[in-house]
């Protein structure tokens, strides 16, 4: 039998074990190798280990969510618009293949989430049901006016300034 040992890190180690045995016994002359991984466990519970970042994590969603309470439903509405621009205009930059941090996909749809959550709460506050909620949110979204989303914006600034500054150098 064949042993590897190697250390990924001070606290672990990995051990790769060959075996030349065969799977299933047969007649066959086919003898494929018995591939075995053994990883050794941190001492420390999982639990432990990611107790002090959960916390922190959940503080800071607390802590947003506090944020989106204190905007006002129109504000909250114009915000989830706003996003949605952003969310489409990272899809572009990606099927563009354009750089973008892949993170941002997942942290707006949170944000969005979050905002339209707020939105239903103060609904339910008011007595207002699934059925009408959902009408209120059809006549909502009809009533949206496109326009460029504040991603699409900062762009278009940073373009004109490099323009700018390409026509001072050249002057």
């Amino acid at each position: 039998m064949l042993s590897l040992t190697f250390s990924i890190a001070s606290s672990s180690s990995s051990t790769l074990s060959f075996s030349p045995t065969p799977l299933f016994p047969s007649k066959s002359s086919f003898n494929p190798f018995h591939l075995r991984l053994r990883h050794n466990v941190s001492p420390i519970p999982l639990t432990q280990r990611t107790a002090s970042l959960s916390v922190v994590m959940m503080a800071k969603r607390e802590q947003e969510m506090e944020e989106i309470r204190k905007l006002s439903t129109e504000q909250i509405n114009e915000e989830v618009v706003d996003l949605k621009g952003d969310l489409l205009m990272l899809r572009l930059q990606k099927s563009a293949r354009n750089e973008f941090k892949s993170s941002e996909f997942s942290r707006m749809r949170k944000r969005i989430a979050r905002m339209l959550t707020v939105k239903r709460e103060r609904e339910l506050e008011e007595g207002i049901n699934k059925r009408l909620s959902r009408k209120l949110d059809k006549k909502w979204k009809k009533s949206i006016v496109v326009r460029p989303s504040p991603l699409l914006l900062k762009i278009r600034e940073e373009e004109a300034a490099a323009e700018a500054a390409e026509a001072e150098k050249a002057a």
